[in-house]
């Protein structure tokens, strides 16, 4: 019978090993997808970017378009372009870096958050 109890009992210490194991896990940041015009209201320091005097030069205008993510901190991660001038995306890139975001709360947690930055370039 003693035996049996001790198979019992390691059983259980088995058991409770695994179980704590698992919620010692640090949890992955729950990452959400958000209009461009609410991460807009998020921010929290807005850097201007400078217009190229080669994209000037050579009549170079239009659109950028970033994809980032903003962690849980409010920085910018992740910043790659989805469209535009090379010129006018490095411009646009090196500004952006610069923002800074209020965290988004989630149910009062901060959670990562997906969003598209769109940066004009036009000459007038």
């Amino acid at each position: 019978m003693a035996i049996k109890q001790f198979l019992a009992l390691m059983a259980c210490m088995c058991f409770a090993a695994v179980a704590l194991a698992q919620t010692d896990q640090p949890k992955k940041p729950m990452r959400l997808r958000v209009s461009s015009g609410v991460a807009e209201k998020m921010k929290t320091h807005d850097v201007q970017p400078k217009y190229p005097r080669e994209a000037r030069e050579k009549g170079i205008e239009g659109d950028v378009l970033l994809q980032a993510t903003i962690d849980t901190k409010g920085d910018l991660v992740n910043l790659n372009a989805v469209q535009g001038d090379r010129i006018l995306v490095e411009a646009a890139i090196d500004a952006v870096k610069k923002w800074k975001y209020r965290p988004y709360l989630l149910n009062g947690e901060p959670v990562e958050v997906e969003t598209t930055i769109k940066i004009q370039f036009h000459m007038r």
